[in-house]
């Protein structure tokens, strides 16, 4: 990235002040616009120079000729990086709405991140996107085998995230169904419950492999091949099924509120990557924005502006972006996606206050 430019105060107070007044209008902002903005003594005509070295910069440019101004991606980014406070009050008003509104105790994990979403879209006006948790990083909390059947019995994983996953498995070890102690196979099925989920309470899915199977004695040695390829096949199945999962919500009302959505043709090509893209767009707001973030020491929000963005049907928005933790680990992200004509403050402020929020729902208690 290039060095920051540096802008003199009377320059940033009018770039500032134009960015507002443009995100406020959707209008080219003129120079008369902006004297409410400023203290009486600062004349027209000062705004006008500002304006136009701003211009000259490429921080703004005119849509057409006898217009006013609007920001260049250049100039949302001088004003994201160098002018923006993110709101205090939008990020108490998110913890308070997700902390009132999301039941843990009552719905699934994909549930309550749905109920996330629509929480932060309508707030927000944007499209919200926050990715499903990461189970290759997700611990395990509770593992049970029960019988259901003779001779059948299903595994139940329990994650850290409070996602479940079974799998039916077949215990009759040569036996007639009819001739199976049922009594029996439940104390077995009890033990090997408490002896996987001691081995395995604290560790995620890819460590099933290194399960020392012989401390379960020669009496259950029969159950070792087919728990570990039973566990090893719901690990997989647990990666195919939402690692690039990303629940959306707030389209309708970003096309409605918004004018720069008004183009069909860009808003389909928008459409196909939320609906049938998905991985590509995954990897940008998880993979991407947990490179940059942890190459930058104290940076919690990820925002690509315009052509920032790698991919060409959001090129004209802007992607704010941070990740959710476990512990320490970074799991998933929250996403906001709207033009570049957003009310940055508010966008960050409710992405950073609800990844805080997931990342303190999600981890366990110390």
């Amino acid at each position: 990235m290039s060095t920051p430019m540096k802008l003199s105060s009377r320059q940033q107070q009018v770039l500032g002040a134009t960015v507002r007044h443009y995100v406020a209008t959707a209008r080219p902002v003129g120079s008369e616009a902006l004297v409410d903005e400023f203290n009486p003594r600062v004349s027209p005509a000062t705004i006008r120079n500002a304006m136009g070295y701003l211009e000259k910069a490429g921080l703004l440019y005119q849509p057409h000729t006898s217009a006013g101004r609007i920001p260049s991606d250049s100039g949302y980014r001088i004003y994201v990086d160098q002018l923006v406070t993110p709101s205090d009050r939008v990020a108490r008003q998110v913890d308070q709405l997700l902390t009132d509104q999301l039941n843990w105790e009552e719905l699934s994990l994909e549930a309550l991140l749905r109920g996330a979403a629509q929480i932060l879209s309508t707030l927000s006006g944007y499209i919200t996107l926050i990715t499903m948790p990461q189970t290759n990083t997700s611990q395990l909390r509770h593992l049970q085998l029960v019988q259901v059947d003779p001779g059948r019995a299903m595994l139940i994983v329990v994650l850290d995230s409070y996602e479940t996953q079974s799998t039916l498995l077949d215990v009759q070890t040569g036996s007639e169904p009819n001739t199976i102690d049922a009594e029996h196979l439940d104390r077995e099925l009890q033990i090997l419950s408490n002896f996987l989920t001691s081995q395995l309470r604290g560790r995620t899915l890819n460590e099933i492999v290194t399960l020392d199977w012989s401390e379960l004695g020669r009496e259950f040695e029969r159950y070792g091949d087919l728990l570990r390829t039973s566990l090893l096949e719901l690990n997989r199945r647990t990666q195919l099924s939402v690692s690039t999962q990303i629940l959306i919500n707030g389209v309708a009302e970003v096309l409605r509120r918004h004018p720069e959505f008004s183009q069909v043709q860009q808003v389909q090509t928008i459409l196909q990557l939320l609906e049938s893209e998905q991985d590509q767009l995954w990897s940008l707001i998880f993979d991407a924005a947990e490179a940059e973030l942890s190459s930058t020491p104290g940076k919690r929000v990820m925002v690509r502006i315009g052509s920032e963005n790698p991919l060409e049907p959001i090129r004209s928005c802007a992607l704010v972006s941070a990740t959710y933790q476990r512990g320490s680990v970074p799991v998933g992200s929250v996403g906001m996606l709207g033009p570049t004509r957003m009310v940055y403050e508010n966008a960050i402020a409710i992405v950073e206050a609800a990844a805080n929020y997931l990342s303190e729902a999600l981890s366990p208690a110390t």
